[in-house]
C-alpha cells in the first residue's frame, strides 16, 4: 500500500458518510443504504437503525457486507470509483453496555441530528465490527484491506506494505 493509497484509504472511511450494507433478513438478502460513524480505533462502524427491513437482519453475530464509494458523476467511468468492501459481525448495543456510550458520541459527533432519534424505542445502535474488506482504486488495482489498516488509517499512520 503507497502513502497515497493510505490517504484514498482514509478518504474513504472517514469522508464519505453512507455505506450500502447487505445482510439477511427473513431468508432473503436485503441491502440498506445508511449512515454510519467510525468506531474511535477504526474496528468497527457504528450505525443506527428502526423498523426498516434490513433492520431485521442485523440481529446479534450475523454477518454482513458493505461498500462505500466515492461520488459517481457524469465525467467519471463508473468502473474506475474508488471504492471500499468491508464485511464483518453485527453486534447491537443496548443502552446498559459499556459500548453504547463511545458508540452513541461517535455517532452523534457525526450526525448531531440524530440526538432526536436515539432515544426512541424503536431505533438501535449497532456496532459493525469489521473483520476485512477490499480497496478497489480502478482497473487493475485493488488491495485488501485488514482490521491493521484501518486501525492505522484511523489513527493518521502512514500506512506502507508489499501489497
Amino acid at each position: 500500500m503507497t502513502p497515497e493509497d493510505s490517504t484514498r484509504l482514509g478518504g474513504l472511511l472517514l469522508g464519505q458518510r453512507l455505506i450500502a450494507v447487505g445482510v439477511v433478513a427473513d431468508g432473503e438478502p436485503i441491502v440498506g443504504l445508511l449512515p454510519y460513524a467510525v468506531w474511535d480505533d477504526g474496528s468497527a462502524l457504528v450505525q443506527s437503525s428502526s423498523l426498516s427491513r434490513h433492520s431485521r437482519g442485523l440481529v446479534a453475530g450475523a454477518r454482513w457486507s458493505g461498500m462505500i464509494h466515492e461520488p459517481d458523476s457524469a465525467e467519471s467511468d463508473p468502473l474506475q470509483v474508488p471504492r471500499l468492501q468491508v464485511e464483518g459481525i453485527v453486534d447491537p448495543l443496548s443502552g446498559d453496555r459499556p459500548e453504547f456510550p463511545p458508540a452513541a458520541r461517535a455517532l452523534l459527533g457525526r450526525f448531531p441530528r440524530a440526538a432526536m432519534t436515539l432515544p426512541l424505542p424503536d431505533f438501535t445502535l449497532y456496532r459493525l465490527e469489521i473483520r476485512g474488506g477490499r480497496m478497489v482504486l480502478g482497473f487493475g488495482r485493488a488491495l485488501n484491506i485488514t482490521t491493521d489498516h484501518l486501525r492505522r488509517c484511523v489513527s493518521g499512520e502512514r500506512i506502507m506494505t508489499d501489497e
